[in-house]
């Protein structure tokens, strides 16, 4: 069975909210991933969709690919400070992903002989 990966590190947007993209492509076939991704209204369609379309590109174009697994993992977190009243600070949270996209080759239905 014809397996490609990708992966896309330190994308600068929490996993939560990468995880509702995601979790809408999972298990469709490329074509209609791609087609879904596009007219996504979230920041991270146009991310995903790029990653897709490069894991479909290192399967060497096989036919009939379908995304197996989309893993969207936490990356490290940049901190930061925002100044309050009386010279104190509250801490920021920037937090980054790690998104691993698995495609692969459906199964061909056997001809019965």
């Amino acid at each position: 069975m014809n397996e490609a990966k990708a992966q896309l590190k330190s994308y600068r947007q929490s996993p939560r909210k990468v995880r509702l993209v995601a979790d809408a492509v999972r298990g469709k076939s490329v074509g209609d991933a791609i087609d879904i991704l596009t007219f996504m209204p979230k920041r991270a369609g146009l991310p995903l969709k790029k990653l897709i379309a490069s894991a479909y590109a290192n399967s060497g174009r096989a036919d009939n690919m379908f995304v197996k697994e989309i893993r969207v993992d936490a990356g490290s977190t940049l901190y930061r400070r925002r100044p309050r009243s009386k010279g104190m600070a509250n801490p920021i949270r920037k937090r980054t992903s790690h998104v691993l996209v698995i495609l692969s080759e459906a199964k061909k239905p056997k001809a019965k002989s």
